[in-house]
């Protein structure tokens, strides 16, 4: 019978993810925390200088299991790129999705985990990028065409029937007058 190796050692610690329940309830319990408007980071230092490992989390309060993956895939992406700009070593991460994670621009989402990885005393201010204080974060246009955040003016766009031919009111006719 093989013998299983102690979790709690370097090898088996190293591979860049949280999986035990123990682990993420360590980083909640001693990490700091950083709660932004698309996610909520917790950060807990390690003794060693091994590459940051990584847990994610999404409650069933944002949705069903479809909602939770898709939110879940988007924080895994939103910190591989980032990871990738600015690796982090010697450093326990959870990302907690919340409700506005599956719809926050994704861009947005980015800047957020930047200004959490600073906020947590993780990365330096210089290397979490995000933007200045007082200035709006920069977002690519939404399928209306303006930027997340800026409303939208004037009226609703015509009503189209089929073959995008506009439809007209029909005006009442009018009372003849004898």
């Amino acid at each position: 019978m093989p013998i299983r190796p102690d979790p709690t050692t370097p090898a088996t610690t190293q591979s860049g993810r949280l999986t035990r329940r123990a682990e993420f309830l360590r980083v909640a319990a001693k990490g700091r925390k950083a709660p932004m408007p698309g996610l909520v980071l917790q950060a807990l230092p390690r003794a060693d200088d091994g590459p940051a490992r990584l847990g994610f989390t999404v409650t069933k309060k944002v949705g069903n299991a479809v909602i939770r993956n898709r939110t879940r895939r988007r924080l895994k992406e939103a910190a591989r790129l980032n990871l990738r700009e600015a690796p982090l070593a010697g450093v326990d991460l959870v990302l907690i999705g919340r409700d506005g994670t599956r719809t926050r621009d994704f861009l947005a989402l980015r800047d957020d985990l930047r200004r959490a990885l600073a906020k947590a005393g993780v990365a330096a201010p210089s290397e979490a990028g995000g933007t200045q204080a007082g200035a709006a974060p920069v977002s690519a246009p939404d399928a209306g065409g303006r930027k997340t955040g800026e409303k939208k003016i004037g009226g609703s766009k015509p009503r189209e029937g089929a073959a995008g031919t506009p439809i007209l009111r029909r005006r009442a006719p009018a009372a003849a007058t004898p």
